[in-house]
């Protein structure tokens, strides 16, 4: 069965990617040759299936060298310190030709498809010979594999009604060459295990704050890839996330979790520590008041979504929706398919996505990168402009009318590659101060006859569903909400206990205006190809309608005992 829901998550890359935690890294040994082997080996094993009886026509190698960090502690104490390294390959063969291959689309059932890449681990140096042989097998593997499915999907075509304009399997790109200096990291691990005890510690005060940890990870992945139509890409990243998390219970048992995330390419990026004790301080005295924050009860009415509530409702509702793998799959709902040069959004709203960007103001990008996994460039792609659709995200899998890839081919290392999201970017012609939005939130609450609008501050992540076999409805986590009253006299009142939920034509016909200052949500997104690294960057939104539900509330009792730390 198609795998359809996607999510969106606030959470470190350690606790998404298998990674253990860790220390510093070094540089690769010998790299600079790891591109040579593949394309040595690509080319001897692709002269020989080039010419067998069921061709191939297109072969390409991955290679994705891992080092991952982690350092987490909890309530003062240190729980773990590690480091971890993984070095594998993916090999990909397709047979038949650009028009029809074997990862076509098997029709009434999409667990016949064959896989499309086969993986395979490598030593961790750069030694040719076991490298060579791993790819061979694989190869000839994958080779195998492929010839079976394209007897499938021939099969297939030829037993099911004729495919209305079917759009070919492939795109043909331009060979791409790109030598980026490998990567690594630097991590003053001594240095860090000491300030995340520092920073956890403040959290033992609070007896109510039942789980708790920060933890930094930082990653670096370099990334070999080649194929036979010539293109070579050396590529890499680095990535480091400090996470602060706590939770809470209020009295009736509902679970209170607060995050706080930062991003950036070197560990000089991260906040200082007088910056993060604060922010843990203040998430404490949040934590306190959400406890006492009363419970909403299923609302419909305006409301505003602040910055990077926006960004995540964009990327929830919109962006998975103009990824063109779901406009060439029939399970999926396809809302936007035949909507390209119609209005979908207000005429005041553009969407862009660019993968180019390193940063928006002081604030670094997770979406950002400079090849593709299928080694196409990426590149600034408008999908929305002035609220008309004007094209989707796409990778090497044409759709109708959009032949060619805008290098938005991604996966998580050892995934097979599929069109996703990178950097999303809202625009406005319409904004103004956040003051006057919520006057108008206000206004439009007064019309509808409610006593308040309701702010929603901060959000922990979301889900979103796109399949035609269940409702194309989004749910968005917020975990700081404010009632914001009609009676100004009032003072705004957090409340608790909400998810943010609808369908997206509705939601977006409903944006009324907009804030006039951005903001950024970083995180890692799952769906077909893995855990990708993402943003998503709005001005606050004002939408005429909203509806919540209660979020879902734990039947877990408070603990009888009290906590050891409280008695000190």
């Amino acid at each position: 069965m198609p795998f359809h829901m996607k999510h969106l998550r606030l959470v470190a890359f350690v606790a998404l990617l298998w990674v253990v935690p860790g220390l510093g890294s070094r540089p690769m040994q010998g790299a600079g040759s790891t591109l040579d082997i593949l394309q040595a080996e690509l080319q001897r094993n692709f002269q020989v299936l080039s010419k067998e009886q069921t061709p191939a026509y297109y072969v390409a190698y991955t290679v994705a060298d891992q080092r991952s960090a982690q350092i987490v502690a909890s309530f003062g104490a240190l729980q773990r310190s590690g480091e971890s390294r993984s070095r594998f390959a993916t090999v990909e063969v397709r047979v038949g030709d650009y028009t029809l291959d074997n990862t076509h689309p098997i029709r009434g059932d999409a667990r016949a498809a064959a896989p499309r890449v086969n993986q395979v681990l490598l030593p961790l140096t750069d030694d040719e010979q076991p490298i060579r042989q791993a790819l061979w097998t694989t190869t000839d593997r994958a080779y195998k594999q492929a010839t079976e499915g394209l007897t499938r999907v021939k099969t297939n075509v030829a037993a099911k009604v004729k495919e209305d304009d079917p759009a070919p399997d492939f795109s043909r790109e331009d060979p791409q060459t790109f030598t980026g200096a490998p990567v690594s990291y630097a991590l003053d691990t001594k240095t860090w295990e000491a300030r995340l005890r520092r920073v956890s510690a403040p959290f033992a005060d609070d007896p109510l704050i039942y789980r708790s940890d920060v933890s930094l990870s930082a990653e670096s992945v370099n990334r070999s890839f080649a194929n036979s139509e010539g293109s070579r890409v050396e590529s890499g990243r680095v990535a480091f996330r400090l996470f602060i998390q706590a939770v809470t219970k209020a009295d009736d048992g509902m679970e209170l979790p607060l995050y706080q995330t930062y991003f950036a390419t070197t560990q000089e990026g991260l906040p200082d520590e007088k910056q993060l004790l604060s922010d843990a301080r203040s998430m404490i005295d949040l934590l306190a008041q959400l406890r006492k924050a009363p419970l909403v009860d299923p609302y419909s009415g305006p409301a505003i979504l602040s910055g990077r509530a926006a960004g995540v409702f964009f990327h929830e509702i919109f962006g998975h929706r103009v990824e063109a793998n779901r406009q060439r799959s029939a399970d999926d709902g396809q809302t936007f398919t035949a909507k390209v040069d119609q209005p979908i959004l207000p005429s005041f709203l553009s969407v862009v996505f660019d993968p180019t960007l390193t940063k928006l103001g002081s604030t670094e990008l997770m979406g950002h990168y400079v090849y593709d996994d299928e080694g196409v460039k990426g590149r600034r792609v408008t999908v929305v402009d002035k609220g008309v659709l004007k094209t989707f995200l796409l990778d090497r899998a044409p759709i109708r009318g959009f032949a060619r890839s805008n290098g938005h081919g991604r996966a998580e290392p050892g995934n097979v590659p599929v069109s996703r999201q990178s950097n999303l970017v809202v625009e406005s012609s319409r904004s103004m101060s956040f003051e006057n939005l919520t006057d108008m939130l206000r206004t439009e609450a007064k019309k509808q006859g409610k006593p308040f609008g309701l702010l929603f501050d901060n959000i922990e992540g979301g889900f979103t569903n796109t399949g035609r076999g269940s409702p194309n409805a989004f749910n968005v986590l917020p975990n700081v909400v404010y009632r914001i009253y009609t009676d100004e006299k009032r003072a705004p009142e957090l409340v608790r206990g909400v998810d943010l939920i609808g369908t997206p034509l509705t939601a977006f016909a409903r944006i009324i205006a907009t804030g006039n200052k951005a903001d950024v949500f970083n995180g890692v997104c799952g769906a077909e190809s893995g855990w990708v690294p993402v943003s998503a960057s709005s001005p606050p939104l004002l939408v005429s309608e909203v509806e919540v539900q209660k979020k879902a509330q734990s039947m877990e009792a408070l603990p009888i005992l009290s906590a050891p730390r409280a008695a000190r």
